[in-house]
């Protein structure tokens, strides 16, 4: 109960045209000073004076956005009160203009976000925007992926690993270095994932049952491979009939310091090479496509292959 006291304050509260325009305003959405001063054509002294009034009372909330207040309606044993006196003057020529400003203020912004974007497009590509990464759109995508048993072959530095951790049934990662899967485990570890199961191994000779994982994964791996052809047939034998395959690798090209600095075997692939040995593996469906060019010399190429295990 609010009290006698409490009802004379909202009642005079709306009391007045002024102030009901604003709660008409901010029923339809929440709105800043700047905004109502805009709408409704007055001066900031004029419209802070009515705010306050409506906070004083509790019909109105507020909150910062950056430099700025923003206002709402604030829900409570008041709002059905506030409604009803609203619905009275719904269709008077005030409140129709104010609902035509607000339309207006809408308008300038679409008007202001489609110049800004229009302003930028060429080199929109360019600009450090943030929140703009591949890890986050990766994970992004991965939510959309099968929760399935996957197989990483080749983890490096494991983030990938990780990452389809988070969306897998479970995930076996296979590395001949020891070391590699022992930094696996203790990111896993901290990070609470406890689907991992860390795996010992050559590619090409992959300690693992037949048929026993939905999907295969071969990120930056297969360029270390001998025999790259072996590494396919191995990834076709584990993975169950109509299970799938995702190859990236590196588009063919000609650094030769990768082989003595980062022990690749191969200088990438060209995207017929890939394909055939893919296909050759006994794979179908075969997909495969251009993904990704270093922004940094040597501008490295990323091919993206994705097939499926036949019955």
């Amino acid at each position: 109960m609010i009290g006698l006291t409490g009802a004379s304050r909202l009642l005079k509260a709306l009391g007045d045209e002024t102030r009901l325009r604003i709660l008409n305003l901010l029923s339809n959405e929440e709105l800043s000073g700047t905004d109502l001063m805009e709408i409704l054509n007055m001066g900031q002294s004029r419209i802070s004076t009515h705010l306050n009034l409506l906070k004083e009372v509790a019909l109105v909330n507020d909150r910062r956005v950056g430099r700025r207040t923003h206002f709402e309606l604030a829900p409570g044993p008041s709002a059905g009160l506030v409604q009803e006196a609203l619905a009275q003057g719904g269709k008077s020529p005030e409140v129709q203009a104010d609902l035509a400003g607000l339309e207006a203020l809408r308008s300038r912004r679409r008007s202001e976000a489609r110049a800004y974007f229009d302003r930028v497009a060429s080199s929109f590509g360019d600009e450090p925007l943030p929140g703009r990464t591949w890890e986050g759109l990766s994970r992004a995508l991965l939510t959309l992926a099968p929760r399935a048993r996957y197989a990483d072959l080749g983890v490096g530095d494991g983030m990938l690993t990780m990452m389809l951790a988070e969306v897998a049934q479970a995930v076996t990662a296979v590395d001949i270095s020891s070391e590699m899967l022992t930094q696996l485990e203790t990111r896993a570890k901290s990070a609470g994932l406890d689907n991992i199961t860390t795996v010992c191994g050559n590619i090409e000779d992959l300690p693992l049952p037949d048929a026993s994982f939905d999907v295969v994964v071969l990120s930056q791996a297969l360029h270390y491979a001998h025999h790259p052809d072996q590494t396919l047939r191995e990834a076709r034998r584990i993975l169950v009939p109509s299970g799938r395959l995702l190859v990236l690798d590196l588009l063919a090209h000609n650094e030769e310091w990768v082989r003595d600095k980062l022990q690749h075997q191969r200088l990438g692939f060209t995207e017929n090479e890939l394909a055939e040995l893919i296909q050759g593996a006994g794979f179908e469906s075969t997909s495969l496509l251009r993904a990704a060019r270093d922004a940094e010399p040597p501008h490295f190429m990323t091919l993206v292959a994705t097939a499926v295990r036949g019955n």
